[in-house]
């Protein structure tokens, strides 16, 4: 049990939403027009986490040395950010009892905020689209601050805007960056089993605990 806990700050990508569905339409589309080979969703799920700059930089580098991915990069991001646009959201899916532990932090009375390391143009309208925007006081994205997951820089400035202590501020998510960040700004974690954690086991994290959905993890966390 995790006490005095007075708010959450949750991770979205392999939290939240299992996105890797949009990622690969949204890829493999940037990649025909690059005449390259489709990618397969399990190699894509281990290109996540890190941002869009590293999602892409890791996407080319399949096919490109160094010097080559750094003279496709601009034009690869801009044609993965127009198809990600498009499709964000259509193919993903909640994950099981998200919904269900987002009210049970909410009625009692925690204080919620969403940090990502998607861009903030991806996250506000997929959190719309898939009814989780109303559970949130903050929202930040991997461009909203000027340092992104796993530096500690989005949970503290969370923590400020809230008011509170990092020790009553829990963060949850799927992967080391969530995990890595939390214990730099002095906030408990706690990991979901489910996510993608960039292909590793989530058994290897230093978390205050695996649970096994975002319901569970409500119940392991007490106000006072």
């Amino acid at each position: 049990m995790l006490n005095n806990i007075k708010a959450a700050i949750i991770d979205l990508d392999g939290t939240m939403l299992n996105t890797a569905p949009d990622f690969l339409v949204a890829i493999n589309r940037m990649r025909t027009e690059f005449d390259l080979e489709p990618l397969e969703l399990e190699t894509i799920k281990t290109f996540v986490g890190k941002g869009s700059e590293n999602l892409i930089q890791r996407v080319l580098a399949v096919d490109y040395s160094e010097q080559q991915v750094n003279r496709r990069f601009d034009a690869a991001m801009a044609a993965y950010q127009t198809h990600y646009l498009a499709i964000n959201g259509d193919y993903s899916e909640l994950y099981p009892d998200v919904l269900e532990g987002l009210q049970a932090m909410r009625s009692m009375g925690l204080k919620l905020a969403c940090v990502t390391n998607k861009p903030i143009a991806f996250t506000i309208p997929l959190l719309a689209k898939k009814g989780l925007d109303g559970f949130f006081d903050l929202v930040y994205g991997g461009d909203s601050l000027a340092r992104k997951k796993p530096d500690p820089l989005p949970l503290l400035q969370v923590c400020s805007d809230f008011d509170l202590s990092a020790a009553q501020v829990v963060a949850i998510g799927d992967s080391s960056n969530d995990a890595l960040a939390a214990r730099a700004a002095g906030c408990p974690v706690l990991s979901v089993p489910y996510g993608y954690n960039h292909g590793e086991a989530i058994q290897n994290i230093d978390s205050d605990g695996i649970v096994e959905t975002l319901l569970e993890a409500a119940r392991l966390i007490s106000i006072n």
